[in-house]
């Protein structure tokens, strides 16, 4: 299946008092580069999240939003410093001593001392935030791999419809280059008479300016080979194979370097238009062709 580097995914998992959102949105990019943004207690997973991505994408930047509630009643847990709180109460001790002042130190005063009292985030079991989350990623990118399909169907269907346009410039090419030495042998013999008058023509040396014109202007290869690229870009498309973007590309800058020799040989306006006509398609090819994973 054809796919696009354009997409989005969005994916919501609820598992027990836990649930864990994924949405992604794609984009094109020459190689995959991948961007997650997750709650730092999930950051354990990156590596793994993106061995999970690999599965379903070659190509594109992929920007990956990963957030995560937690209704759990213990998530949390109060934690009592009890070496601060002496440290704290031999300090005030010592003040007292010092400077004569009255100790009138309360449990509740110390208890406000910075972190003799502190909320504890309790540790999650690894396995079981792994398959929530999992389950939300593999969901996401579904989503993600499904709306490229459809994207990459719109895109294959635009550009194979520009390589049969492309053909009938190329058929137009080819019906046009022999009138262009017929009409070129007309009028050089046209000339020649001017010149000589009544006296004889010498057909041969005709015949052979005549031959090193059609040379000079010959696409044949050209065409030939420009003809194998547009069939080959349409076989390409009819594979299966996936990650197709850049054999695809290097198709289209073969048939714009062919395009570009028939207008540098061209030596007529009809071929010259065609040419330019076919440069523009597969400038317009090579630009959908980016967006192919």
């Amino acid at each position: 299946m054809i796919k696009s580097m354009t997409g989005f995914g969005r994916c919501e998992v609820s598992e027990g008092d836990r649930k864990f959102t994924v949405e992604m949105k794609g984009v094109n990019h020459r190689y995959l580069d991948a961007n997650i943004r997750m709650p730092k207690k999930l950051n354990f997973f990156d590596s793994a999240i993106r061995t999970v991505l690999k599965q379903y994408v070659t190509r594109g930047k992929v920007d990956i939003f990963i957030t995560y509630e937690d209704f759990t009643e213990n998530q949390v847990a109060l934690k009592y410093n009890e070496s601060l709180a002496k440290e704290y109460l031999d300090a005030f001790k010592k003040m007292e001593e010092t400077f004569g002042l009255e100790n009138d130190i309360r449990v509740s005063t110390v208890s406000r001392c910075p972190e003799v009292l502190t909320m504890e985030e309790q540790s999650a079991d690894e396995d079981e935030l792994w398959k929530g989350l999992k389950k939300a990623l593999e969901g996401a990118l579904k989503q993600f791999v499904e709306t490229r399909g459809i994207e990459g169907e719109n895109l294959k269907n635009d550009i194979i419809a520009k390589l049969d346009g492309m053909s009938e410039k190329v058929a137009c090419i080819e019906v046009r280059s022999p009138e262009i030495v017929a009409e070129y042998r007309a009028k050089l013999e046209e000339k020649v008479k001017e010149l000589l008058a009544d006296t004889q023509m010498d057909e041969g040396r005709i015949a052979a300016e005549v031959v090193i014109f059609a040379d000079k202007i010959c696409t044949d290869e050209e065409v030939v080979r420009l003809k194998s690229h547009i069939a080959h870009m349409k076989e390409t498309f009819a594979t299966e194979e996936n990650g197709i973007g850049r054999k695809l590309d290097f198709i289209a800058q073969e048939m714009n370097r062919e395009a570009n020799t028939i207008l540098s040989k061209a030596n007529d306006i009809e071929v010259s238009n065609y040419a330019i006509d076919l440069k523009t398609e597969i400038e317009k090819v090579r630009e959908q062709i980016q967006n192919i994973e």
